[in-house]
């Protein structure tokens, strides 16, 4: 049957265009029933789920004693996702028409939902109500489109309770509605369909009392519970604010928290206009229940009320709803007198565009009354708030780690309503806290799914002659590999070898992913998903399957191996005559860490092929360096440590910062090149779709910590361009403080912007600041990095040896892709930083009290910032207050903010040690 629907869109341009589909409607779309004779056996197909059980088996409950199965509206599934997520939970009916809903509404909860559809073990069915000739309704005149789809799923639930009735078995299967909209409900109710709200459905399950504390905080219609005093301003609604920001009145940007205090925080203004791009934001009030990563409209305020960045360490102790006079105090800390050209743009949050709460990790803060159901729960993350919570479960919970979802943050609470979701286990333990770091960072770690798995080779894996197509065979080279130690997911290998003409050949031999994971397929768009590889200080989050990551793609020695070879011929004087791109087939002749090829190149006694071809490679590479630093190209700083772990426990029993070697800066300088040069052929070939890298410049701004620093030790830091400020780096030397200038250039490595993927269509600027490169782009790392298999897509068809797909040469989808390899790359660094944080606390668990050298990196009102480079340990310590315990160290895996910088060799003192005159020393 063909029916059509009619419906108003609104174009860019503004006009109103009245547009009409054709609608097709069918008799033969399956209920999904086990049971049922008379529909066509459900088709288990994507989306759709395997149907529901003949006899549901589910939880028991005191409502319905009998067989049934459950069929959600729009709302309960949005904030009751993790309820029907529980795996008590089972039979349920989706309907096409709360599907489309929650697709428009929420793109989490939507995931969310088709993934527990695809979940076998749970029996949920998505059914095509809005196909069924007998389940689509019209729209009526005058009624709203909200309204035409509670009646649609109304209807559906009706059709279904009729249809169920003609199965022939002794004991007959109930549809129950679960709806939290009392109207809805109602009108169910007055209809003769049996309809519950989740509270009431949920808690009628005898056996599964815990699910109780899983249901969202939120009333009949899902909106916020109010009651009580008023704390906040009430948010503007969403219509007016989109017009306050048409006309100016009103900013939209992203709103960041303060990791170091919880009374402020920055609004990064969306759009291209460089005034007032970052707004900040203080005081309780003007917060107005934002939380970080929301989307925020800002009111600017007048200029007398503007305030400059705190330099003050706030951290919320957990105030009691009553206690704000105790905040208030503390925002009086804040507006102290400071010099006028500290001020910054200032505001007040006057409304919410959109939500980005995600679940949050973090532990709960038993509440002292007896028997009280409401908690609070501190998440893992400084800048989110804390969370209250009703749970029966508060003395299990208590030392365990938990997530928490937010319902909402009501004008009258002090802290967001949330609701428990999961126990991840005791805090503490090494499983546990990996699980959050992960889950923190949303890094993707399930296991690869037997779909992805199932685009692998089979093995036994061998090269074939249709592999060899397009290839050249390059095993009879001296090729070799120098990476970390134990490192089995190998990326490159390197050989250089002498012309007869004189000349040098160098190449670079990469791992061909791209020949195993093909464009569209389950491995690729897994691959895309999780955009990197993760390293932790124990273990690795693979993008790609084991089997590729450490074996098939791996350069591992005296195996033949498939590679996309860069291949440069150059004189004496390292300058490039020729260079050429293949794909090859080598073998590689040594696996190397980099001190065993620094061993070769010092030995007096080794002469093989592999060291002569180390010893030529390291020469050529300190040339290359040279010309690159002579361009202007940075050499800063970060403090890193690699930890010795236990064989048998996986404890850290040393600790110690990376030592590196001449051969780390030699596999450096020949990736580097072999990147701008794979850079540059893919930008010649493809000017609109290559994908590069790129590092802008940062605003002047950004160095005033730098200078002010180096001025503290009469020394002069010029940033007028990258070479400037290489050079006066070189030159900050102080004969009494040699650790100057590493401190310095960790200092300089804060002021820089963050390196960015890009389309070469969607920008025109291409420089890479930190490299003094005109063009960048990442070739070397396909085994770890997505953006490098891209990269070797678009080189293969500018070589001739593939073909390009449609996705390949659309720049607005990758300028997308580049957006998520972009935020994952940012996530993997800050779960890398954790897992550092963690093993170092483990590994001062037990050592007692521990004397080492520290430096002051900033000084704040009631803190000092310093870093001990022996275990590139970074924190804050409080100065000591009354009435409180002398100072102490917190450790942050990373410290942003606005930081006045100090006399960088100042060295500090707990009070433990008040009047010796010998070195003073950090107690921690």
């Amino acid at each position: 049957m063909q029916t059509s629907r009619t419906f108003l869109k609104r174009t860019r341009a503004g006009a109103v265009v009245k547009v009409v589909r054709e609608h097709y409607l069918r008799e033969d779309i399956s209920c999904g029933a086990a049971a049922c004779r008379r529909c066509t056996p459900c088709p288990a197909g994507p989306g759709r789920g395997l149907g529901l059980e003949a006899q549901p088996r589910g939880a028991a409950s005191s409502l319905c004693p009998g067989p049934h199965y459950l069929l959600p509206d729009t709302n309960l599934l949005l904030h009751q996702i993790d309820i029907l997520e529980d795996p008590v939970i089972k039979n349920v009916i989706v309907l096409q028409t709360v599907l489309q809903e929650v697709r428009n509404r929420s793109a989490p909860v939507y995931k969310r939902i088709r993934d527990v559809i695809q979940n076998p073990e749970k029996h949920f069915y998505s059914f095509t109500n809005e196909h069924h000739r007998e389940t689509y309704i019209e729209q009526a005149q005058g009624e709203t489109s909200n309204d035409r789809n509670d009646r649609a799923i109304r209807v559906a639930v009706k059709w279904y309770n009729e249809h169920l009735k003609k199965i022939e078995d002794e004991e007959k299967i109930q549809v129950i509605f679960l709806t939290n909209d009392r109207t809805n409900k109602e009108k169910a109710l007055e209809e003769g369909i049996t309809a519950y709200t989740c509270e009431e459905y949920i808690k009628s399950l005898i056996a599964n009392p815990e699910l109780v504390d899983r249901l969202a905080c939120v009333s009949d219609e899902g909106k916020e519970i109010e009651s009580g005093k008023i704390i906040f301003p009430e948010h503007i609604p969403l219509s007016k604010l989109q017009q306050g920001i048409k006309s100016g009145i009103y900013l939209q940007g992203t709103y960041r928290a303060s990791r170091d205090n919880y009374l402020e925080a920055t609004v990064w203004v969306h759009g291209d206009a460089e005034e007032n791009k970052e707004i900040i934001i203080q005081g309780l009030k003007h917060l107005n229940r934002a939380v970080h990563e929301d989307i925020v409209a800002v009111e600017l305020l007048a200029k007398d009320e503007w305030v400059a960045p705190s330099s003050i360490v706030l951290q919320d102790e957990g105030q009691n709803e009553d206690d704000i006079e105790n905040e208030e105090e503390k925002e009086n800390i804040l507006k102290t007198s400071v010099n006028k050209d500290m001020l910054r743009p200032t505001g007040k949050v006057v409304g919410i565009i959109k939500r980005n709460w995600r679940p949050f990790c973090g532990m709960l803060s038993k509440s002292q009354i007896k028997e009280a159901r409401r908690h609070l729960f501190t998440p893992a993350d400084r800048r989110i708030p804390r969370i209250r919570i009703e749970t029966r479960q508060a003395d299990t919970l208590e030392g365990q780690r938990i997530i928490v979802a937010i319902d909402g943050w009501p004008r009258n609470s002090r802290y967001p309503n949330g609701h428990f979701v999961k126990n991840l286990g005791s805090a503490g333990d090494k499983e546990t806290e990996t699980e959050v770091l992960l889950l923190e960072h949303d890094v993707p770690h399930q296991p690869f799914s037997q779909a992805v798995l199932s685009f692998l080779p089979k093995m036994p894996w061998s090269i074939t002659e249709q592999d060899m197509k397009y290839r050249e065979d390059l095993r009879h080279l001296y090729v070799c590999s120098v990476d970390p130690p134990g490192c089995t997911d190998i990326d490159d290998a390197l050989h250089c070898r002498e012309l007869e003409n004189g000349n040098i050949e160098v190449g670079v031999h990469i791992a061909d992913v791209s020949h195993f994971i093909r464009p569209g397929n389950a491995l690729d768009e897994e691959s895309v998903k999780r955009g990197t590889t993760v390293y932790l200080c124990e273990k690795r989050i693979d993008m790609v399957p084991e089997l590729l990551s450490s074996n098939l793609c791996s350069l591992r020695s005296n195996v033949d191996r498939l590679a996309f070879s860069c291949i440069w011929e150059m004189n004496p004087k390292a300058e490039i005559l020729k260079t050429r791109f293949t794909k090859s087939i080598i073998n590689s002749k040594a696996s190397l860490t980099y001190a065993e090829a620094q061993m070769r190149i010092d030995s007096a006694t080794m002469n093989d092929h592999i060291t002569t071809s180390l010893r030529g490679l390291n020469k050529l590479a300190k040339i290359l360096k040279k010309k690159r630093t002579d361009k202007g190209a940075l050499t800063l700083s970060s403090p890193e440590v690699r930890f010795h772990m236990d064989s048998e426990t996986h404890d850290p029993i040393d600790l110690q910062t990376k030592e590196l070697k001449e051969t780390n800066s030699m596999v450096e300088e020949f990736m580097l090149l072999a990147n701008i040069s794979v850079a540059q052929k893919i930008y010649d070939e493809f000017p609109e779709f290559a994908l590069l890298r790129k590092h802008p410049a940062p605003p002047p701004s950004n160095y005033d910590i730098l200078v002010k620093a180096a001025k503290s030790k009469n020394l002069e830091i010029k940033t007028d361009s990258a070479k400037a400020l290489a050079e006066s780096l070189d030159k900050a030397e102080s004969p009494t403080f040699p650790y100057l200038n590493t401190l310095l250039r960790i200092l300089t490595t804060r002021c820089m912007m963050q390196a960015v993927y890009f389309c070469s269509g969607m920008d025109n600027d291409f420089h890479h600041y930190g490299l003094a490169s005109p063009i960048y782009t990442h070739f070397t790392s396909p085994i770890r990095r997505y953006a490098d298999i891209i990269v070797h897509r678009l080189l293969a068809v500018a070589i001739g040896a593939d073909s390009t797909y449609p996705e390949l040469t659309d720049k607005h989808k990758l300028a997308d892709m580049c957006k998520n390899l972009n935020y994952r790359h940012k996530m993997a660094q800050y779960a890398q930083r954790a897992s550092v944080a963690f093993h170092t606390q483990l590994f001062f668990k037990n050592k007692g009290v521990v004397n080492e050298d520290a430096y002051i990196l900033f000084v704040r009102k009631n803190a000092v910032v310093v870093l001990i480079p022996r275990y590139g340990l970074e924190g804050t310590v409080f100065f000591e207050e009354k009435d409180k315990p002398t100072p102490r160290l917190n450790y942050n895996s990373e410290i942003l903010g606005n930081d006045v910088p100090a006399d960088l060799s100042t060295e500090i003192s707990s009070k433990s040690e008040p009047e010796k005159k010998k070195k003073k020393k950090l107690q921690k």
